[in-house]
């Protein structure tokens, strides 16, 4: 198996499996214990809280373990229009994880405004109107995305976190497919609320966090024991924590690694393009997150590519992994003014510290073989050029 879906989900470290697995067996307090063998749970706990924080530049106290991203994303959209009530408009990009997307619109149906700010044909923010946006004064949560889950294309987030405090609005970033990924630091930028998601680092599926800055307001989504200062109740996930905790600890000690990740992905993307015609990369070249390369290959069916590498060996996938496999046009690459035969002709590659060159020369060759079968079918679409050139 060659793995090229690494922002759907990223290999376990076997560092972080090392670190889980006492508290998955002899170490199985509840950390809300008040006696020693629950403190040391709760110790635990602690000591991944200032992890988490040291890789994002927070005070421990600004952490609020979660489910994952989902959860965060949820919870601190909620969050804003409780703690806000006089206020009406959700301000998103229109390139946002469904876990923001699909939150703004449900609200957009309760009597709240949901205001979806448009992006050009690279996946760039039209700043201009989010700072209109902004002004229009009504808004509980402006919400915008790091990392393009599906393009890896950023975001301003400065600029637009500046907007936002400027005109003293909430303003939260769904950080999931950033951190980990390049540097980022809350201490430096007028941002009120962040997600993360430990599997997007090598770190277990299950578990997140949510930063909230101490001094802002915050309504807790989950209510129950009390548990995280009375932020998120329920007993907590010891050993997913302490995983996110040794995954965030591992990340920022080998961030200096991802410009590797960068060359290899474009040692991929070169190869593709020199041997196959016409493919075009979707979103900007240059300011994206290090591993991620999305590709519009021109007259060939996305879901035939997808079955043809999933024979070969090659995981890959049409966009978000939040689709429980089904295969839609992408909403991305047409939230860029894209056509919906580009939508359904490009396919997201993403790797990791874990992919080797020899994967991507035998995943290149599994494309050009691919693609060259669809196209024979599909002849409009164009050819490849060589099965062995390079």
């Amino acid at each position: 198996m060659i793995y090229l879906d690494n922002n759907a989900t990223t290999r376990l470290d076997p560092k972080v499996r090392d670190a889980m697995l006492p508290w998955l067996d002899e170490l199985w307090g509840n950390p809300s214990a008040g006696y020693r063998f629950g403190r040391q749970a709760r110790n635990a706990i602690a000591e991944s809280r200032e992890k988490v924080a040291a890789l994002i530049g927070a005070n421990p106290s600004e952490i609020i373990f979660t489910s994952g991203g989902t959860e965060s994303n949820n919870t601190i959209i909620q969050s804003a229009l409780a703690s806000f009530p006089d206020q009406v408009g959700i301000l998103t990009s229109t390139v946002e994880h469904s876990a923001v997307e699909e939150v703004a619109k449900a609200y957009d149906q309760t009597g709240y405004s949901h205001r979806p700010n448009p992006v050009d044909s690279e996946g760039h923010l039209d700043l201009a109107q989010w700072e209109s946006n902004v002004a229009a004064g009504d808004l509980a949560i402006a919400s915008l995305i790091w990392a393009n889950n599906e393009t890896g294309v950023l975001s301003p987030i400065e600029e637009a976190a500046a907007i936002a405090e400027k005109h003293d609005v909430f303003f939260h970033t769904d950080a999931v497919q950033a951190v980990g990924k390049i540097p980022v630091s809350v201490a430096e930028l007028p941002i009120h609320a962040l997600s993360l998601s430990a599997h997007k680092f090598h770190g277990p599926k299950g578990i997140g966090a949510l930063y909230v800055n101490r001094n802002t307001r915050y309504t807790p989504l989950i209510l129950g024991g009390g548990q995280e200062e009375n932020r998120r109740s329920g007993t907590e996930n010891v050993a997913g924590i302490v995983g996110l905790g040794v995954a965030a600890e591992l990340a920022q000690s080998r961030l200096q690694e991802q410009e590797n990740i960068a060359r290899l992905r474009d040692q991929f993307e070169a190869e593709v393009v020199n041997r196959v015609d016409g493919v075009k990369i979707n979103g900007d070249p240059f300011a994206r997150i290090p591993n991620t390369s999305n590709l519009y290959f021109p007259g060939v069916d996305g879901e035939g590519l997808l079955i043809l590498l999933d024979e070969a060996g090659v995981c890959c996938s049409p966009g978000s992994a939040c689709s429980t496999g089904s295969v839609q046009p992408s909403r991305i690459v047409k939230a860029m003014g894209h056509s919906s035969e580009r939508a359904r002709s490009s396919v997201r590659f993403s790797i990791s510290r874990f992919t080797t060159s020899d994967e991507i020369e035998e995943a290149v060759d599994s494309i050009v073989s691919a693609v060259g079968k669809l196209r024979i079918t599909m002849p409009s679409g164009g050819g490849v050029i060589s099965s062995s050139a390079s």
